[in-house]
């Protein structure tokens, strides 16, 4: 099993989840983190730090994100690491809990 960021993430982007990492399997795109599958090592620790409740594992994932699976594990191979916390989007406040984000992401 391995952890998904999911919608709730898509415009919001906070990066306090990829500072806790201690094996860093975040990747970082314009308004979306992924986490590789490969690189998690189910440890948890994300979850409770990200303030989109966006970060599941792989068996919980909310009903309608399953598609996440596929697009974290794609968009890892091709998103550079990222290991700190940086400011969130500017706009993230706003989008936070927003549904129906997916077709905001960008590649």
């Amino acid at each position: 099993m391995t952890y998904v960021v999911t919608e709730n993430c898509i415009l919001c982007k906070y990066t306090d989840c990829a500072a806790v990492c201690p094996v860093d399997c975040f990747h970082e795109g314009p308004n979306f983190l992924a986490i590789d599958p490969d690189e998690c090592i189910d440890c948890d620790v994300c979850v409770p730090e990200c303030p989109a409740e966006a970060i599941f594992p792989e068996a919980d994932l909310p009903p309608g994100q399953e598609k996440f699976i596929e697009i974290n594990a794609k968009l890892a191979k091709i998103w550079p690491v990222i290991n700190s916390k940086k400011d969130p989007l500017p706009e993230a406040e706003k989008w936070k809990g927003v549904e129906d984000k997916l077709q905001y992401l960008e590649k």
